[in-house]
């Protein structure tokens, strides 16, 4: 992930200095050289095969927009600065072949520490005959025959068979990634919820997300008014004074700055109402809807759990509805995220027309040489109160309603992780109808959106910085 923003930093660099076409085709053998030796792969030839493909995914090609292998990275950069780089338009996490090689391919092994013992657990309990036996007693798994169940695993007394993950199948909570024919992984677009836990689950950098830096940058340099929505998790990005890190962004070229938690507060009234309303109804409890990743958890695998899903927009919806008409409808809305499936919501709505994640917007100032403790402050004409900056993290949405109703003995339930377990959670309220709480605020990240796989704070230090800045509000 170092590597690809790097990269980014790099090509806008050369974007700024008009040298992109003259220089992109350097960028994989300037960056492994003849005599440098590879780093986890084969040779130089697989690194720089990796970096091409990188590179195209920062000016927004996946490997598929490939069809003849010696094409030069030039060419596409010249479609992508006359608009021609954005052909898959629902798919916005992609793996790349060429770095997705490294992964077993089986999920179970056994290893030395099998004494050949004479009970046999495993050899019995295994459904698919997979266990046999060498002339020395110790037992193997035929891969063919195996499962992955699991079972061998759990009953052997000496925990001689290991259990070996695939990183961003693991990581994946709906089952979204698999292997082909070639061990080559695979996501699912009838299945993936854009959660984006893969992206940092890769030790290899081999997913990533759609990139629209170079579209952003191309409006700027057209003099449009290109208005940044920046999420309220930006108080915990960055470590600088949250009124340095807007200043930076003007210094980018954005018209003006937005704070998305204005947004969160017109979420809140809706939210707070509609709750109140389905209550009366007799509706046994609601759910939030500002986390994407969720909402699309609930249309593709709990379709039972919809009704209770509020229709509230997100706050991002409502602060590009303020935005078109403050700025006007011929302005240019980026939301700035901490996350991938903020990507897929802004492409359904039609008030947004970019988004671009912190890790993205890190890398962009890098290479225009932008240093935001040096820039001038900058203070947006629009103030929120604290509960819709508390919509970044854990309890934070929960917490606004609550306070909102005015109702103390409202009561909630927080799912503050997409795992499996929550969503089997999820499914058992949506099947008996019944839940301890009448709301349910669903974040997809650990902590809420502070520590969202696109952000550039992580866990503690994410929330350290995001209690400190929101104090000052």
């Amino acid at each position: 992930m170092f590597i690809r923003y790097r990269l980014l930093s790099k090509l806008v660099a050369m974007w700024k200095n008009n040298e992109l076409l003259q220089k992109i085709d350097r960028m994989p053998y300037e960056m492994y050289p003849r005599n440098q030796k590879p780093k986890g792969r084969c040779c130089i030839h697989k690194e720089r095969a990796v970096i091409k493909y990188k590179t195209m995914a920062m000016m927004g090609f996946t490997m598929q927009d490939e069809t003849d292998e010696m094409t030069p990275l030039s060419s596409y950069a010249r479609l992508m600065l006359t608009g021609n780089n954005h052909n898959d338009k629902r798919m916005f996490l992609h793996v790349m072949d060429e770095a997705c090689s490294s992964c077993v391919k089986t999920n179970y092994e056994v290893s030395n520490l099998c004494r050949g013992c004479v009970a046999r657990p495993c050899y019995t309990n295994c459904p698919k005959d997979a266990i046999f036996y060498d002339k020395e007693g110790k037992a193997h798994i035929d891969h063919d025959k195996c499962i992955s169940c699991g079972k061998c695993h759990q009953v052997c007394p000496y925990h001689a068979i290991i259990y070996m993950p695939v990183p961003c199948e693991e990581a994946c909570p709906v089952k979204a990634i698999s292997k082909d024919e070639y061990g080559v992984e695979h996501i699912d677009p009838e299945k993936c919820i854009y959660c984006g836990k893969c992206l940092n689950a890769c030790p290899f950098g081999a997913i990533f997300d759609k990139c629209v830096a170079f579209d952003v940058l191309k409006e700027m340099r057209a003099g449009k008014k290109v208005i940044a929505m920046v999420a309220p998790s930006v108080l915990a990005q960055f470590g600088k004074p949250i009124e340095q890190v807007y200043g930076s962004l003007k210094a980018m070229g954005f018209y003006d700055v937005v704070e998305v938690a204005y947004g969160a507060e017109e979420t809140i009234r809706r939210e707070a109402e509609e709750l109140k309303e389905k209550l009366e109804e007799g509706q046994p409890f609601m759910t939030t809807s500002c986390c994407p990743a969720y909402v699309n958890l609930t249309k593709k695998h709990i379709p039972e759990i919809v009704k209770y899903v509020s229709s509230t927009g997100s706050p991002m919806h409502y602060t590009a509805i303020y935005a078109k008409e403050k700025f006007g409808e011929e302005c240019i809305t980026v939301f700035i995220a901490p996350c991938a499936s903020k990507k897929a919501e802004g492409a359904d709505d039609k008030n947004v027309d970019f988004v671009l994640t912190f890790r993205e917007i890190d890398a962009i100032l890098q290479g225009l040489g932008i240093d935001i403790e040096s820039t001038m402050p900058y203070t947006p004409a629009e103030s929120a109160c604290r509960d819709a900056h508390n919509f970044a993290k854990t309890t934070g949405v929960f917490t606004a309603v609550k306070n909102h109703i005015g109702d103390e003995s409202l009561e909630g339930v927080v799912i503050a992780d997409l795992n499996k377990k929550n969503i089997a959670m999820l499914k058992g309220y949506a099947k008996t109808g019944k839940c301890p709480g009448k709301l349910i605020e669903v974040m997809s990240c650990p902590g809420g959106c502070i520590t969202g796989p696109c952000t550039c704070s992580q866990g503690g230090e994410a929330a350290r910085r995001f209690e400190a800045e929101v104090k000052k509000r």
